[in-house]
């Protein structure tokens, strides 16, 4: 105990991160308990701790948002390309895949919070995404812009299923199914 407010009343300057770890190492040298203590510095790092992506996003063609400089695709959907269109209400007009400016019609103007859940061979993240408190996600299924992956939440399923019922986004157009990965 006295080795521990030693090496805190050295360290007061320095991030609690910081102290934590090389009072962790000072303690280690001197306790039996330095497995225990090493164990609670090791979940307090921040690579254990989860992390969020927040920032404007832009929409590109295929459906992945472009936030803070990451490409991030929406988590257990699968956007398929759609016929292009125009947005005349806007001005200057957008134009782009259905799909796509469906979304950007979502986000217009919100920071978007990403939960991170996996990290892609070519380098983006798939993501659960919410913008104004909605998940995005489940709002490309439940107007029928997106197809569930089968990794999907059961929820995302039931989403797509109730969307192709009532015939509405993309449920005109043949679109292929993603398979397993």
């Amino acid at each position: 105990m006295q080795i521990r407010r030693r090496c805190l009343a050295r360290l007061a300057h320095a991030h609690p991160l910081t102290q934590a770890c090389a009072c962790a190492k000072a303690h280690a040298r001197n306790s039996a308990g330095a497995a225990l203590l090493a164990a609670a510095v090791t979940l307090a790092t921040p690579a254990a701790a989860a992390y969020e992506i927040s920032s404007f996003a832009f929409v590109q063609p295929d459906g992945s948002m472009r936030i803070a400089g990451d490409v991030v695709r929406l988590y257990g959907i699968f956007i398929p390309p759609t016929g292009e269109t125009c947005n005349t209400f806007e001005r200057p007009p957008r134009c782009g895949p259905r799909a796509a400016l469906a979304l950007e019609f979502k986000i217009a103007g919100d920071f978007v919070h990403c939960q991170p859940r996996r990290r892609n061979a070519d380098g983006g993240i798939d993501a659960t995404c919410t913008a104004n408190g909605d998940d995005l996600a489940a709002w490309m299924l439940e107007r029928g812009w997106a197809v569930a992956t089968p990794d999907a939440p059961f929820e995302y399923t039931a989403l797509e299923r109730i969307a192709r019922a009532r015939g509405i986004g993309i449920w005109g157009i043949p679109v292929d199914r993603p398979r397993p990965r």
